[in-house]
């Protein structure tokens, strides 16, 4: 199919739009920040998500956006963990913020409601790391707003249906951690009906359904062609896999290292059984509907936590860490397979800025390397998001794990293949890309590993459980 897409792809750090050509190029791109925003009318929720901002930017970026009258479909990309609350006239109610402290209110209680692992392969996690404990929590802390709830939808979803009129549901978002998706059987899982949550969340349709044309209203305002058809949408770690899962031969076992706010690592092949709850593993729901091992650390918070500059990582920098024996020691945010613990630093207070994102670095590939390894994943490691233009991560990705072909693939995020293949376009091959450069200190980073792993140790065998 041929004529340009937009891609309206909401993170939880940036909201970007972008507009495709049916080679996937970008011809035109803006992007601005996505900061949640208070709610000081919905206590005792006191963050929420910044969804009118980001409508009200991307209503008036389109409307100037140049080649809008060309535009053929509109592709949702959207982060996890989050969903959308209408009444029955499609005002927007809430948008909970899955960060807000205040989810730790009725979390034992939710706990004891909340299906198995094995059932939903989704992890107890912090706050409103699971959908179903957003939901829980507004029904029985916001009992009126609750009550005037008709729709509750995934955050992609919600900006399918705020450009069609038409309400889905979709696997992808469902699958991620939810505790609402039953991923081996292929249906809701049993929170759903015991809470009555099922008739307040839209029909399921595929990631690729193009569920409508643009909202005529909203085709004359923003200058969007009357047949500009609006497609299901994706949730965006997913959108990464999907790019590099496309076209792949089936039995072929690789991983997809999806950086942004989250590293979100999927190991296609890899075992479900292997699957540890208390380390932050799950199966995420790929576009197919197929389970996937998955596993995550906030890579991107984590990285500016211990970094603490924008200065670039450099060789140099990373021999002066090395010199000097500093060490990051997890952890340093929400999520990830040392759930609970503090982050620390040793020997890192002078070192110079280039040496600091260095360590912010080699600690992001250390805790990936431990990942892979608990997922048991094969097969080519697949770097995309701002981890993929990191100037040491892939390389030392690739010296902690010499026996996996370490590719930086995508940059600014691999979602327009992804994005074209939901259009209903088949992508490009994705061309070959030269492996990262060996690095002179191979040895010494594969020490350090030795020496970072032996300090998780003790801890580990529940000598430190802080």
């Amino acid at each position: 199919m041929s004529g340009p897409i937009v891609v309206l792809d909401i993170g939880k750090t940036n909201a970007k739009l972008l507009l495709l050509n049916a080679a996937g190029s970008c011809l035109w791109s803006a992007e601005r920040a996505s900061p949640a925003q208070p709610a000081p009318d919905m206590a005792p929720l006191t963050r929420q998500l910044d969804v009118a901002g980001i409508e009200d930017w991307a209503l008036a970026t389109l409307a100037t956006m140049p080649g809008r009258e060309a535009v053929r479909a509109i592709v949702p990309i959207a982060h996890g963990a989050a969903m959308v609350l209408l009444d029955a006239a499609g005002t927007r109610l809430l948008a909970p913020d899955y960060e807000d402290p205040a989810f730790t209110q009725t979390q034992p209680a939710y706990r004891a409601q909340r299906p198995p692992f094995a059932e939903t392969l989704s992890p107890a996690l912090p706050a409103g790391l699971n959908l179903g404990a957003q939901i829980f929590f507004v029904q029985q802390r916001l009992p009126a707003l609750f009550a005037r709830t008709s729709r509750l939808l995934t955050y992609p979803q919600y900006w399918s249906w705020r450009f069609s009129g038409m309400a889905a549901s979709e696997v992808t978002s469902l699958g991620c951690h939810t505790d609402l998706w039953a991923p081996q059987q292929g249906e809701y899982s049993r929170l759903v009906a015991a809470q009555g949550w099922e008739g307040l969340l839209a029909p399921l349709r595929p990631a690729a359904t193009p569920l409508g044309r643009l909202r005529p209203a909203l085709a004359a305002s923003l200058g969007l062609p009357a047949t500009c058809q609006v497609i299901c949408g994706i949730h965006d770690s997913n959108a990464s896999y999907l790019t590099y899962r496309i076209g792949r031969p089936p039995a072929a076992p690789f991983c997809v290292l999806s950086s942004g706010t989250w590293c979100v690592i999927l190991a296609s092949g890899a075992k479900l059984d292997g699957l540890d709850e208390a380390a932050d593993m799950l199966a995420n729901v790929d576009a197919l509907g197929v389970p996937t091992a998955t596993a995550r650390f906030m890579g991107g918070r984590e990285y500016a936590a211990i970094a603490e500059t924008e200065t670039p990582p450099t060789l140099a920098g990373l021999d002066e860490m090395l010199a000097a024996g500093a060490m990051a020691l997890p952890g340093f945010a929400l999520g990830g397979p040392f759930p609970g613990w503090a982050g620390r630093l040793l020997a890192a207070d002078a070192l110079s800025p280039p040496a600091r994102a260095a360590l912010a670095s080699l600690y992001c590939a250390l805790m990936a390397d431990y990942i892979l390894e608990r997922l048991q994943g094969q097969g080519p490691v697949l770097v995309d998001g701002p981890f993929a233009a990191n100037p040491l991560f892939p390389a030392l990705l690739q010296a902690l794990r010499p026996q996996s072909p370490v590719e930086a693939r995508a940059a600014r995020g691999g979602l327009a293949a992804a994005a074209l293949w939901l259009a209903g376009s088949p992508p490009s091959p994705a061309p070959p890309v030269p492996p990262p450069p060996t690095l002179p200190q191979a040895h010494a980073l594969r020490a350090h590993r030795t020496a970072w792993r032996a300090s998780l140790s003790p801890r580990l065998m529940g000598a430190d459980a802080t």
